[in-house]
């Protein structure tokens, strides 16, 4: 579905009017051409967080029963909500894992269409209570929502699978905004009941559910706030009594929630900054992720009023925060610069209502996450639902067609083709992991991740020398990141081994970076097999080993977290140089860091896996012994998550049975006889 043909069919509906009202034809257009441009991209990979959140999926066997479905969908930990809606929608693509990421690709593109058309009757409803006239309301609607459906910025929004999380907020906010409309036109009707349910249905229920879907949903009062104060209460007064209860309404469901939310963000900044300090793996404060920010939104405003094919991805932690307000230059001009631009707005309320709405609503959609919460400074995600309303007034002033006609008519038909194709070509570099890799690491030359990610895709392809460049020419200026480290490992395996100078900087590596997250396990569990069989000359347990030691020795890595996994692939080293006295030892030590039945389970089974039942038997033992001091879970889903576990009895029935297990093969093995042991999953 590719080439002029497309594009000449998406073109005659847009002009075939015979039957079908030009605003319609304009959004039938839209909802092909977007399926037409983005289609390439559904044959893309899974990528970079996808593997954080997805794999849950297959966490405790297929989600084939109403218990394993319970024990996933709380399982989030993202958010104090754990992000449910969204975890039971990746149910409509796969109910395992492995799985295939067409399907979620696929719903994805098609939620980005259907938030297209909410987002159309959005506009075209405020766009008549602006005063305008059903044609050009319409037709405005349908350009607004035809350049955001159509802008390349979203390709990293639609076509990553995990941002579904971004997606589904911008999908209950339109419908909540629609619902509240709605009734509050019952209320100028002076249908006070009926105008009071549709408001509280709109702002309270999709309120809540776009918290469930991701934490910014919470700011949908604060739209509808926005949309009030600007478009409705100049134009549209209500009827005293309905007037009254309906100020009662917005006290509850917009200004409070409002406050609280921007309460909650200033003490957050104020008291951030007073403890000072970095917040948890951060490099930067909170101070300096406050004076950075403005920098980020502006370049985010580029992106979406200057559009180009390609821009840097997923992978931005090169982004340099600003240290005050004059390093680097530009951060006081783009404090300045915001304020200006907000002040302005609120200034200009009245007399440009829609320009006004979009800037503001724009800045509102990006509190949460770029503002004082300690999230990564710099994500395009962010701009997927606060963009929404960015292109309507343009889409005003082309459907007023008292001046300037022909121009504003190549301008209809211009700027969605010239949109159309960088986001086709964006598209299809989503849809080539390898040379997306590339690209990416040649617009991010100082992004760790990016250079990662390319040197694993260039290992797999053949050229593990091209890596071995690439890293090493980071690691100079980088000498800090353990993720660089551990690829380069990877490639001197694939061309003859590693040496001396590489040990000696992968334990700088691992002495001073700030995070390993999950990357030290998954990396240490594959490279194990290769150091134990020798096989890669130079590579043995005891330099694994001592890269680990590196890390203990890390003080940025003092936290229980990091420490327990440290200690752990201490225990899994051990483990497979047949030490199984010392392995039981540094799992023992690791599961008294952060008593976790599941890494307690885990390690009890690699210990009876590798035919050393009686340790994983000593194991269970002690974690019955400290079991009352479980970590304790946190407030919000992982309590929940808890609570559901302790429902199903699910950990004692996990302890007896691989209880069970590890004493059938003790007595087997005192017989000389092998039982094998059934591994599960001990993650719920």
């Amino acid at each position: 579905m590719r080439g002029p043909s497309s594009f000449g069919l998406a073109l005659g509906i847009m002009h075939y009017r015979i039957r079908i009202p030009m605003a319609l034809a304009l959004l039938l257009s839209a909802l092909l051409l977007a399926l037409i441009v983005y289609w390439p991209g559904l044959q893309g990979s899974f990528l970079f967080d996808d593997f954080g959140s997805l794999p849950a999926l297959g966490n405790s066997g297929p989600i084939d029963h109403w218990d394993v479905f319970w024990r996933y969908i709380t399982s989030g930990k993202a958010d104090p909500t754990g992000r449910p809606l969204t975890l039971l929608t990746f149910l409509l693509d796969a109910h395992n894992w492995p799985a295939d990421p067409y399907p979620f690709k696929r719903t994805n593109l098609l939620l980005h269409l259907a938030n297209g058309s909410l987002l159309y009757l959005l506009l075209a409803a405020l766009g008549q209570r602006l005063g305008h006239d059903l044609r050009r309301a319409r037709l405005a609607a349908a350009l607004g929502s035809t350049l955001w459906l159509l802008h390349p910025l979203l390709v990293s929004t639609t076509l990553y699978i995990v941002q579904r999380e971004a997606m589904l907020p911008a999908t209950c906010g339109m419908a909540g905004l629609l619902l509240w409309l709605h009734g509050r036109q019952r209320l100028e009707d002076n249908r006070r009941g009926a105008g009071l349910v549709w408001c509280a249905l709109g702002l309270g229920s999709f309120t809540l559910l776009g918290v469930l879907a991701k934490a910014n949903g919470a700011l949908l009062p604060l739209y509808a706030l926005l949309i009030e104060v600007i478009v409705l209460a100049p134009r549209w007064p209500l009827p005293a009594r309905a007037g009254r209860a309906y100020r009662l309404f917005l006290l509850l469901f917009t200004i409070v929630p409002a406050a609280a939310f921007l309460g909650y963000l200033g003490w957050t900044a104020i008291h951030g900054m007073l403890v000072g300090g970095t917040p948890g793996i951060r490099p930067w404060s909170y101070a300096q992720r406050l004076l950075t920010e403005p920098r980020v939104l502006l370049d985010y405003l580029r992106l979406l009023w200057l559009p180009r094919p390609f821009s840097s991805g997923l992978f931005n932690d090169q982004y340099v925060a600003s240290t005050s307000w004059l390093h680097p230059a530009t951060t006081l001009p783009a404090m300045l610069a915001v304020f200006v631009l907000i002040a302005g707005a609120w200034w200009q309320r009245r007399r440009y209502p829609a320009l006004a709405l979009a800037i503001l609503f724009y800045f509102a959609g990006q509190l949460l996450e770029s503002t004082s919460i300690p999230l990564e400074l710099y994500f395009e995600h962010r701009n997927y639902l606060p963009a929404m309303l960015m292109f309507w007034p343009l889409g005003l002033w082309l459907a007023d067609t008292r001046s300037l006609l022909v121009l504003k008519r190549a301008l209809m038909l211009a700027l969605p083709l010239a949109l159309a194709w960088m986001t086709h070509t964006r598209a299809e570099l989503w849809g080539n992991p390898q040379a997306q890799a590339l690209i990416w690491a040649r617009i991010n030359p100082d992004s760790p991740r990016a250079q990662a990610n390319a040197a694993d895709v260039e290992m797999r392809t053949g050229h593990p020398q091209d890596a071995i460049r690439r890293l090493q020419q980071l690691l100079a200026k980088q000498p800090d990141q353990a993720q660089l480290v551990f690829n380069l490992i990877d490639a001197r395996c694939m061309t003859g081994g590693i040496d001396s100078g590489d040990i000696t900087v992968a334990r700088k590596a691992m002495l001073g970076t700030a995070n390993t997250g999950s990357l030290l396990i998954q990396w240490s569990e594959r490279s194990l097999p290769l150091a134990i069989s020798l096989r890669c000359p130079g590579w043995s347990p005891a330099v694994l080993l001592s890269l680990i030691d590196a890390g203990l020795q890390n003080p940025r890595l003092t936290a229980a977290g990091p420490r327990q996994d440290l200690i752990y692939l201490r225990g899994r080293i051990a483990l497979a140089q047949h030490q199984p006295d010392r392995a039981l030892a540094n799992f023992v030590h690791a599961l008294d860091l952060q008593v976790r039945p599941g890494m307690a389970l885990q390690a009890a089974a690699l210990l009876g896996a590798h035919e050393y039942p009686k340790q994983g038997l000593s194991l269970l033992d002690h974690y019955e012994q400290v079991r009352d001091q479980t970590m304790a879970p946190n407030i919000g889903m992982p309590m929940v998550h808890a609570w559901v576990l302790a429902r199903q009895d699910f950990w004692p029935r996990e302890v007896d049975r691989l209880r069970h297990q590890l004493t059938l093969d003790a007595r087997a093995s005192s017989n000389n006889t092998a039982v094998p042991v059934p591994l599960q999953s001990t993650t719920p």
